[in-house]
């Protein structure tokens, strides 16, 4: 018997060691990428509301069609150590992984069909592209954009409990009123606030799969 039936995980900087948003940013050049990193790390640490940063980060990005595929490769090629094989183990003992981020979906998805996470399991914000491939915008209607989207989105899910929630940033800790247990993840960034408001912390995926299945 698994101590819980559902793992809820983020993306950027807990299962890949990327900050999507960011890495986009670096094709820009180095202003961008000051810009752009310094509105993660406000919004990620609480001193910013996403809901102010997000519309922001991506402008200043505008992610093509191309420039999501590689981020998806991005992400694959960056996931955190022993990631892959402890969903498997959590998987063969019944538990559901989910997905839940504030990150592009069209680039996280092959990373959750390389991980064999369903679609369906995969929450975050689309991005639509032109007729040429280039950015024509995203979900403004996602609640992932928004600061405590996080927590709505899976209060709609009705997930098999107990449920555990894993991630770095304090919109993963918002989390904690509609889930059994919150655990920051350290593997990539340690945040003192996110930490602080975790019920357990670590730092590998096998730390976590210990956690869950006991």
């Amino acid at each position: 018997m698994t101590r819980f039936r559902t793992v809820i995980l983020d993306v950027d900087s807990t299962l890949s060691g990327i900050e999507g948003i960011d890495w986009l940013a670096v094709r820009h050049g180095p202003d961008v990428v000051e810009r752009v990193s310094r509105l993660t790390e406000l919004a990620m640490s609480g001193a910013s509301r996403l809901d102010d940063v997000f519309e922001l980060r991506l402008s200043e990005v505008r992610p093509s069609r191309g420039d999501v595929s590689r981020l998806a490769d991005a992400y694959m090629s960056s996931v955190a150590r022993g990631a892959a094989e402890s969903i498997v183990a959590m998987q063969a003992a019944g538990v559901r992984v989910v997905l839940v981020s504030g990150g592009i979906r069209e680039a996280i998805l092959p990373l959750a069909e390389l991980l064999g996470v369903a679609a369906d399991d995969v929450h975050a914000v689309s991005v639509s592209f032109t007729s040429t491939g280039g950015y024509g915008g995203y979900d403004e209607a996602s609640l992932l954009s928004r600061q405590g989207g996080k927590r709505l989105v899976v209060d709609a899910l009705d997930l098999p409990r107990p449920v555990i929630a894993v991630g770095d940033g304090v919109t993963d800790a918002e989390l904690r009123p509609a889930v059994d247990c919150f655990v920051a993840f350290t593997g990539f960034v340690t945040r003192m606030a996110v930490v602080r408001a975790a019920d357990a912390t670590v730092a590998t995926f096998r730390q976590l799969q210990e956690l869950v299945l006991g």
